[in-house]
């Protein structure tokens, strides 16, 4: 299955090219933010998109304004992707599949019709938007929903019901959200540090993202291809991780058959930067007899992203892949048991394979295998 299109809107840009020169260059999206904020009454680390660069790019396609921010931010990202692609987004053949973890949870509280709340209604507002006549799918399924949503377009694809896939993850910021994971002791005051020794916590990110996915091998500047994926669920507890990686390694070792390890370029990790997250992750990629294959983690530049995260992830890592490049691991400097090659600078690859890991409350783990044709190393 083969990517024909992207987009990323977030702190760091409204379009792909944006985002991965930000990441390039070791610029972080997140900002600290004073209590008060979102009427909260601790202070956290955050990437915000900017709201009125939304108001200003949405009204360029559209001056329909009943449409919530993250509802605008969804479709302009289709759009955005649409623009590379070129399918028609109206055609029974093309299926829309939206990735998110909470939706327009924060319009509970407020006068609006109840059917807003909904992940179903939010799926049909875009669909509807692009004239897309197929039901659209919605996968929430804790903080892997962006890379299992595309485990399910290769599904789709594969079966033949679609000629065209629409993965969009989205999720936005909110007082419901932040303050359920200060509830958890799991963000950290300052800046994330992914996988280093004193790690204390993650940081949350706002995003929307989108692939277009195809069965057929077309000839792009940034043809990339997912190989394979899988879903594991070690169910070991609501919202812990099994501390020796069980599901995440089996989802690890299902993709890895019939794949030599020394032409996999790097490992895009979960990375959250929570002590049990990256513990687990770190036993899980040992376990697998990855322990040679270089680490990277991208939350500390956009925060975690929830049902975005999957989708924003596998496309910067594409991009750097096709670029030649093993990104640095930002707010990383040492780890404590130097048991994984966690890269703290750029580094340069000619390899065509990375994976992709994901990881979520309810014990999900997700492995995504990808591959490039288009290596370019200076």
């Amino acid at each position: 299955m083969y990517t024909i299109g992207n987009n990323i809107i977030s702190s760091l840009g409204f379009t792909t090219d944006e985002n991965y020169t930000a990441v390039k260059q070791g610029i972080s999206g997140m900002k600290y933010y004073e209590s008060g904020t979102f009427d909260l009454s601790e202070p956290f680390m955050a990437s915000l998109i900017n709201k009125e660069r939304l108001k200003d790019e949405f009204a360029g396609i559209s001056q329909n304004n009943n449409y919530t921010d993250l509802e605008k931010a969804s479709i302009l990202s289709v759009f955005s992707a649409n623009k590379e692609a070129k399918i028609d987004l109206s055609s029974e053949k093309t299926i829309i599949i939206l990735s998110t973890t909470k939706g327009n949870v924060d319009l509970l509280d407020m006068r609006l019709s109840k059917s807003k709340i909904y992940l179903w209604h939010t799926a049909e507002l875009i669909a509807s938007f692009f004239g897309n006549p197929n039901t659209p799918i919605v996968l929430s399924n804790a903080c892997i929903s962006g890379a299992a949503a595309q485990i399910t377009a290769q599904r789709e694809l594969q079966s033949g019901n679609y000629d065209y896939a629409v993965v969009t993850g989205v999720d936005f910021l909110s007082k419901f959200i932040i303050s359920g994971f200060q509830a958890f002791k799991a963000l950290s005051p300052e800046f994330c540090r992914p996988f280093d020794k004193d790690r204390c916590g993650l940081n949350l990110g706002e995003a929307a993202a989108t692939m277009i996915f195809c069965n057929e091998q077309l000839t792009m500047k940034n043809r990339v291809s997912l190989v394979a994926g899988a879903v594991r669920n070690d169910a070991t507890h609501i919202s812990a991780p099994s501390q020796t990686g069980e599901g995440s390694f089996r989802a690890l070792r299902s993709i890895l058959e019939n794949i030599d390890i020394e032409n996999i370029a790097f490992i895009n990790a979960h990375g959250t930067a929570t002590p049990y997250n990256d513990a687990m992750e770190m036993n899980a990629i040992l376990r697998a007899g990855l322990e040679k294959v270089p680490v990277n983690a991208l939350k500390s530049y956009f925060g975690h992203t929830l049902g975005a995260a999957g989708v924003v992830e596998s496309i910067i890592s594409m991009y750097a892949l096709n670029d030649g490049v093993i990104l640095q691991t930002l707010g990383f400097e040492e780890n404590e048991q130097f048991l994984l090659d966690v890269c703290r600078e750029n580094r340069r690859t000619d390899k065509k394979y990375f994976i992709k890991m994901m990881s979520g409350f309810g014990g999900v783990n997700v492995g995504l295998l990808f591959a490039t044709d288009n290596i370019s190393v200076n």
